[in-house]
């Protein structure tokens, strides 16, 4: 029973890394740039068909099929930027959605195009043996998944910190107005952010596939809408809130699978979501920003 819980309490921190992975990309960009980009869900998938081209087609190792979806994604990433979301900047929320929805299905179609619809069996990208504590055994994948996702945190966060590129996204995260003149290229700054999410995209789509084994263009649908769920759970705009609240999800929903129903485990997700929005609807780790008038 005990052995159980536990390993039903990593694949749960397991699956969150990956939603957390995700979540940083939604909240860096709504933090930033007060935007929803619901196409980031989609270039998950890019960036798993990216790395499964350059394993399975050219064969490629594992570090450098990564490495090109990355390079891919982020370039990406710039591109829906400066095409789809820049005119927009001046332009109403409800534009940008209805843009982002665009972006998002011009995407799955475009998959759909060149990988066509049938399923792809996502190679094995950790091959490395599983860890065995007693009864307990934790799987590769689940390893790197978890450690990948602290890495990124840590990396994430030093990053914004202390760095002049991470003080200039705060800077514009706070007011761009006076971002800009104080010197901070705005443009640049944002088409920065866009770069990092979709990156770090391409590394959750590598370690989703990796984790489920199953590729199509419609692969980084949900996800995307969890992962979305989780940074609004955690607080959007707040990286620690992502990581928190993707890992908080992942747990729940491997718990409700588990001891619930497999039927109802997504229902359960939103449910508490709606629940924690009702008590704090900053989210978790989420602060009140009071508008000026």
């Amino acid at each position: 029973m005990v052995i159980n819980m536990l390993n039903y309490l990593i694949n749960g921190i397991s699956l969150g890394s990956v939603y957390a992975i995700i979540a940083l990309g939604y909240t860096m960009v709504y933090g930033i740039a007060k935007m929803l980009n619901f196409a980031h869900g989609d270039v998950i998938m890019v960036g798993g068909y990216i790395s499964f081209c350059a394993t399975s087609y050219l064969g490629w190792p594992v570090i450098p099929s990564v490495l090109l979806s990355i390079f891919v994604c982020t370039i990406l990433g710039i591109m829906i930027e400066r095409l789809a979301y820049k005119p927009l900047r001046m332009a109403t929320s409800l534009a940008v959605l209805i843009t982002a929805i665009g972006v998002s299905y011009f995407l799955q179609n475009a998959a759909l195009l060149i990988w066509t619809s049938n399923p792809k069996a996502f190679p094995n990208m950790v091959t490395l043996p599983p860890l065995v504590i007693g009864e307990l055994q934790i799987s590769s994948v689940a390893m790197v998944t978890i450690i990948a996702c602290i890495v990124i945190m840590v990396v994430l966060t030093l990053f914004t910190n202390k760095t002049k590129l991470g003080k200039a996204m705060r800077a514009v995260s706070e007011d761009k107005d006076a971002a800009q003149l104080m010197g901070i290229n705005v443009d640049a700054t944002i088409s920065l952010t866009f770069a990092i999410g979709s990156g770090l995209a391409a590394i959750a789509g590598v370690l989703l596939c990796s984790a489920y084994p199953t590729l199509m263009p419609t692969t980084g649908a949900m996800p995307g809408i969890k992962a979305f769920t989780a940074a609004v759970f955690g607080g959007i705009g707040s990286i620690p809130g992502a990581m928190l609240g993707g890992i908080l999800l992942g747990i729940i929903e491997i718990f409700g699978k588990a001891y619930i129903s497999t039927q109802l485990s997504d229902a359960i997700v939103f449910s508490v979501l709606i629940l924690i929005l009702l008590v704090k609807p900053t989210g978790l780790l989420g602060k009140k920003i009071n508008e000026k008038v």
